[in-house]
């Protein structure tokens, strides 16, 4: 009895230190927002875990803890929750190896058994430079690659040794982050680093998943000048993927690059998958960093990431969530991008509104739907719009998402509306969902026409956030 009494207090005090932060809503209000609609509400959506799904087609990031600029222990019990379950780590070659020819992986061990326990994939970065060793380049963002002999005899030892420590952990890889920010770094040269990384790796792991180059921009010129350097090699089917960024004020801007990105890609490889590595919107103004000087809150945050995420899903592209939570980044400032709040210390002390909103987004966006890729829906509107269907793989029901894209997301929840014209697709009992705060409503029998081939549906409410109309039990669980 003595020992059951001790094992639950030591167990209530594990817990305790686990959910030291604010604890998360599970209320149906959780996301609020001033939406406010004369529709009939009749649920939320149910968020999902991560271990309740079998995949999805985001990364969330939980970088710069190579750098100690954030604390995994402070924000870890805040990721299965959310619903995604790949995270994207960073290697940290400078933390890990501090006396030449010593690696200590204490502190990156901690952090991928304890995201493997919880059932999370990760994709492991391999950057930054070490300082230790002359000519060993830079240990942090913008850094120059290893340039001395020794510095990239150095860099293969410590990329061998983190491939071999964990080899039956991690499958999925990244190179070396932004390298074209520093533009001492030619597109040979890029190439020519992640040829070196990528073969040490699949030395050591020959069935390893390696997403290369890993670029800031999203410049096609600029991927262009990568691949034909690697193809000149010989070695762009090293990859499967290839990485790019690009940030933009309104996400939507982001899709004529991103489809001559996969264009140009097409010229080299009938393999490799064009991915979207980093991106995120702050939920403050910022100074620093992409999306600086521009009055962002956290209603415009959840907007932005909830377009970045649907955009990229709807132009068949993987898709990262940068960041789980705020970092410190020493020398430069709070990086707000966090869908959790952090403090200068890396103490967590609140859960953003784009949690819950990015919560919702991935509770019903699992790989157990299939983009409908003909034309099938058709919006009148005042302005311009994004729209995309989908359909249940197992079920065949249907549903379409669409919002006003026409230009940054701002702080209003006020909707104008839409006529929408879904064709080929029949959604027997529609209801309208918002995204944002995970709300469902009933769509009116007389807001709804049927026709032979297609269905008209009358006066949906539509605004600057991805919203829904939906089969009832797709969403309604």
């Amino acid at each position: 009895m003595i020992k059951t009494l001790i094992a639950v207090v030591v167990c209530c005090a594990a817990w305790s230190a686990a959910v030291a932060g604010p604890k998360i809503d599970t209320s149906p209000d959780r996301a609020k927002t001033p939406l406010n609609l004369v529709l009939k509400q009749i649920g939320t959506i149910k968020p999902h875990a991560a271990n309740e799904i079998v995949d999805s087609n985001w990364t969330l990031g939980c970088e710069t803890l190579d750098r100690d600029f954030a604390d995994f222990q402070q924000y870890k019990e805040y990721i299965v929750p959310l619903g995604i379950k790949t995270i994207r780590l960073q290697g940290g070659w400078a933390k890990t190896e501090k006396v030449k020819g010593t690696y200590d992986f204490t502190w990156l061990d901690m952090i991928i058994n304890d995201a493997r326990e919880r059932g999370l994939n990760i994709l492991l970065e391999t950057d930054y430079g070490n300082p230790i060793y002359e000519g060993g380049g830079g240990a942090d963002l913008a850094g120059g690659f290893p340039t001395s002999e020794e510095g990239l005899a150095a860099w293969g030892r410590w990329v061998e040794a983190m491939a071999k420590h964990n080899k039956g952990k991690v499958r999925d890889w990244a190179m070396w982050n932004e390298p074209d920010i520093n533009k001492k770094h030619k597109p040979e040269d890029i190439a020519a680093f992640n040829i070196r990384t990528a073969e040490i790796i699949k030395g050591v792991i020959p069935d390893a998943r390696i997403a290369g180059l890993s670029l800031a921009s999203s410049s096609p010129k600029l991927l262009e000048s990568c691949l034909k350097a690697l193809a000149e090699k010989g070695r762009v089917d090293l990859f499967r993927w290839f990485i790019y960024h690009g940030y933009e004020f309104n996400p939507d801007n982001s899709y004529q690059k991103v489809e001559e990105l996969k264009a140009t890609l097409a010229k080299y490889s009938t393999k490799a998958k064009m991915r979207q590595g980093e991106n995120g919107c702050p939920s403050e103004t910022a100074t620093k960093f992409a999306l600086s000087n521009h009055p962002w809150t956290e209603f415009s945050q959840a907007k932005w990431d909830l377009r970045r995420m649907l955009g990229d899903l709807g132009h068949d592209v993987e898709s990262a969530v940068f960041t789980i939570c705020d970092f410190n980044h020493a020398g430069r400032e709070i990086n707000r991008k966090g869908l959790i709040h952090a403090t200068a210390d890396k103490k967590v002390d609140k859960i953003k509104l784009a949690y819950y909103a990015v919560q919702n987004c991935v509770a019903v966006f699992d790989n157990t739907l299939e983009r409908v890729k003909q034309p099938a829906v058709g919006v009148m509107y005042d302005k311009a719009t994004a729209s995309f269907a989908y359909r249940s793989k197992k079920t065949g029901q249907n549903l379409v998402v669409l919002w006003d894209n026409s230009g940054t997301p701002d702080d209003a929840f006020v909707t104008q509306p839409a006529q929408v014209v879904v064709k080929d697709l029949t959604i027997k009992e529609p209801v309208w969902v918002d995204l944002v705060s995970g709300r469902i409503y009933e769509i009116p029998a007389n807001c709804v026409v049927k026709a032979i081939g297609f269905t008209i549906f009358k006066d949906i409410p539509l605004y600057d956030a991805p919203v829904l109309i939906a089969e009832k039990k797709l969403v309604l669980k």
